[in-house]
C-alpha cells in the first residue's frame, strides 16, 4: 500500500474513527461533512476506511517505534540496550503506571472498535458491491483479529466486544476471559480467509491476503496448543500459497527497494514509507541503527591515512558518507552478549553473519548490532524517515509452527521435512536434523526459532508460551547496565492493566482485584 497510503485523503477517513482521539482538528473540522451514517456509499469509500484501520498499525505505540519491541523483543535473551536506558522494561520495573503499555492498549482498541464498526457498515450494505465487501470485510476481521491478538498476549483477560456498542457501554466493561476471545477470534479468522484476496500487487501491497490471516489463526492455535489445528493452517499456506522461502537468508531483509521488502517470503508486513507523513514513515529503523557518537571502538584513538593523522571517528564517518550512510540512530536495540557471539550459534551457521554485525568498513565495533534490522542509507532512510517494513509474518515462521506442531502431535519423524526446509539455507554443506527423541526435537526447534527468528518480534512470546521466560532471563547473561534476573516474577509473563484503564473504569478489576498479580 505504499501508494495507497500516501494519500491525504487518509486524513478524512480520521474523522471516522469513532474512539478516542487526539486529532482533535480532524473532529472539529470534518465531523459536520462525514460521519459513518453518510459514510460507506461505495467499494471505494469502504476501502478508505480499511485504509483507516492500517493506518493505525503504524502507530509509534504498535509498530512505528519500539511499542510492541519493547514487550515481544526486548526482556528475553536476544535484545538489550546499548547503555541505561528503558530500564523500566528491560529490567522488569513494569507496574501500574510504569511501562504498563497504555499507550499501546488505546491503539489496539482503537483498532478493536473501528474494524466492529466498519464490518457492521460493510456487511450487507448493497450500495458496495459483493466483491468489495467480501475483500474489506476480510481485511477488517484479520485487523481486529491482530489487536486482539496482542491483547491477549500481553495483558491475558481484557475487555471484550465484537459488535458495535456506544461509548457509555464500552468504558465500563470488565475482563472476559482470553480463551473465549481467542475462539471467536479463530472463528472470525476462518471465516475471513475464504474472503480475503490471495495477492496483490502494485499500490495495494500491504494489504492482507488470506495467507496472512491463516498464519494469525496458525499463531492462535500454537499459543493454545491445538497443535493439529496449526499444522492444517501452516500446510494450508505452505501447500497453496505464493510464498516461497528465499535462497539466501540475508535477502528477506533487504530493503533496497518496495519490490525486494515484499518479497516472496514475507506473508505481511506493516508498510512504511519515507518523505511522507509522519506516521506513515519507521521509527523504529532508529533503535537498530547505532550512534555515531559511539563508533567504532577505541573512537578517538588515531589512525594514518595517507600521511595523515585523524581520529578514528572522523576517518570512519567520511568512509560512510563517501558511501552515503552513517550511523544516526539511537543504537538501543543491540544484541545481547549470548546471542552476539558466534560461537553460541551452530558451526556453519549462515544466519549469523546476516543476523549479527561486529565489524564495519575495516572497524570494529564497540557493540554488536542487529544488521538484518539496521539501514543506514541516508538517501532513502535518514533518522525519523524510514520507509522500512516491519515484518510481520513470514514463510520461514510457518515452516517452523509446522515442525513445532506435528513434533508434538506424532513425534519428529513428518517433523524433520519441516525444519529442514528451513535449515537448507541456512548452513552449507547442509546440516538437516535427524536421529531425535520428541524431547531433543522440541528442545532443537526451539532454540531453531531463536536463530531464525531473532529481533523480529516473537522471541518472548514464544518464552511465554513453553513456560520458559523466568528460567532463561535468569541464566542470560546481560550487560553491566540491566539485571533483569534480579527483577523479574512469575507474574511478568503479563502486563498490568493500564493504570489509567483503572481510573477510568474500575470494572476492569472485578474479575481480577490482584492485576495480573502486580497489586
Amino acid at each position: 500500500m505504499k501508494k495507497t497510503l500516501r494519500y491525504t485523503v487518509l486524513l478524512v477517513i480520521a474523522s471516522l474513527l469513532v474512539s478516542t482521539s487526539c486529532n482533535k482538528f480532524l473532529e472539529e473540522d470534518l465531523r459536520d461533512q462525514i460521519t459513518p451514517e453518510n459514510f460507506f456509499n461505495n467499494d471505494k469509500e469502504a476501502e478508505l476506511a480499511v485504509n483507516g484501520v492500517y493506518r493505525l498499525l503504524h502507530d509509534n505505540s504498535l509498530y512505528g517505534l519500539r511499542g510492541l519491541d519493547d514487550y515481544y523483543t526486548s526482556g528475553a535473551d536476544e535484545q538489550g540496550p546499548s547503555r541505561a536506558v528503558n530500564p523500566q522494561i528491560h529490567n522488569y520495573l513494569i507496574a501500574e503506571g510504569v511501562a504498563d503499555g497504555n499507550d499501546s492498549w488505546i491503539t489496539l482498541y482503537r483498532i478493536v472498535n473501528n474494524t466492529t464498526e466498519f464490518i457492521a457498515k460493510i456487511e450487507g450494505n448493497e450500495k458496495i458491491s459483493q466483491s468489495a465487501r467480501d475483500s474489506n470485510v476480510g481485511q477488517l476481521l484479520f485487523l481486529r483479529a491482530l489487536a486482539y491478538y496482542h491483547l491477549t498476549n500481553l495483558w491475558g483477560d481484557v475487555p471484550y466486544y465484537r459488535s458495535p456498542m456506544p461509548v457509555v457501554e464500552r468504558s465500563v466493561l470488565g475482563r472476559t476471559k482470553k480463551e473465549q476471545i481467542r475462539k471467536d477470534m479463530k472463528d472470525d479468522l476462518a471465516k475471513a480467509i475464504p474472503m480475503m484476496q490471495t495477492s496483490y500487487t502494485g499500490a495495494d501491497l500491504g494489504r492482507a491476503t488470506k495467507w496472512a490471516a491463516a498464519t494469525l489463526k496458525a499463531k492462535y492455535h500454537l499459543f493454545d496448543k491445538e497443535w493439529a489445528d496449526a499444522k492444517t493452517e501452516c500446510d494450508f499456506i505452505i501447500k497453496n500459497s505464493p510464498h516461497t522461502l528465499l535462497a539466501n537468508f540475508a535477502d528477506v531483509f533487504d530493503r533496497t527497494s518496495s519490490a525486494t521488502q515484499y518479497n516472496a517470503e514475507v506473508i505481511f508486513a506493516v508498510d512504511f514509507i519515507s518523505n511522507q507523513v509522519a506516521e506513515l514513515q519507521a521509527g523504529r529503523t532508529d533503535d537498530y541503527n547505532p550512534r555515531i557518537r559511539d563508533e567504532p571502538s577505541n573512537r578517538n584513538g588515531n589512525i594514518v591515512v595517507n600521511g595523515k593523522t585523524m581520529k578514528r571517528a572522523d576517518y570512519f564517518q567520511s568512509l560512510l558518507l563517501a558511501q552515503g550512510e552513517d550511523m544516526t540512530g539511537f543504537g538501543w536495540a543491540i544484541p545481547l552478549p549470548e546471542l552476539a557471539s558466534k560461537s553460541n550459534w551452530q558451526a556453519g551457521d549462515l544466519r549469523y553473519d546476516a543476523t549479527v554485525i561486529s565489524s564495519y568498513l575495516g572497524f570494529t565495533l564497540t557493540f554488536p548490532y542487529f544488521k538484518k534490522n539496521w539501514n543506514l542509507n541516508q538517501a532513502t532512510s535518514a533518522r525519523d524517515n524510514h520507509p522500512d517494513n516491519y515484518i510481520v509474518f513470514r514463510l520461514a515462521d510457518v515452516y517452523l509452527m509446522a515442525a513445532e506442531a506435528e513434533n508434538e502431535v506424532n513425534g519428529p519423524a513428518a517433523a524433520y521435512a519441516y525444519v529442514n526446509k528451513v535449515r537448507e539455507r541456512a548452513f552449507n554443506p547442509d546440516q538437516p536434523f535427524s536421529g531425535l527423541t520428541q524431547t531433543t526435537f522440541r528442545i532443537k526447534i526451539q532454540d531453531e526459532r531463536k536463530f531464525e527468528l531473532a529481533a523480529e518480534g516473537h522471541r518472548r512470546m514464544d518464552l511465554i508460551r513453553w513456560g520458559k521466560l523466568l528460567e532463561v532471563v535468569k541464566a542470560t547473561k546481560q550487560r553491566a547496565w540491566n539485571n533483569p534476573a534480579a527483577n523479574i516474577k512469575p507474574y511478568h509473563v503479563l502486563l498490568p492493566i493500564p493504570e489509567k484503564q483503572i481510573i477510568l473504569n474500575p470494572n476492569l478489576l472485578t474479575s481480577d482485584p490482584t492485576n495480573n498479580g502486580y497489586r
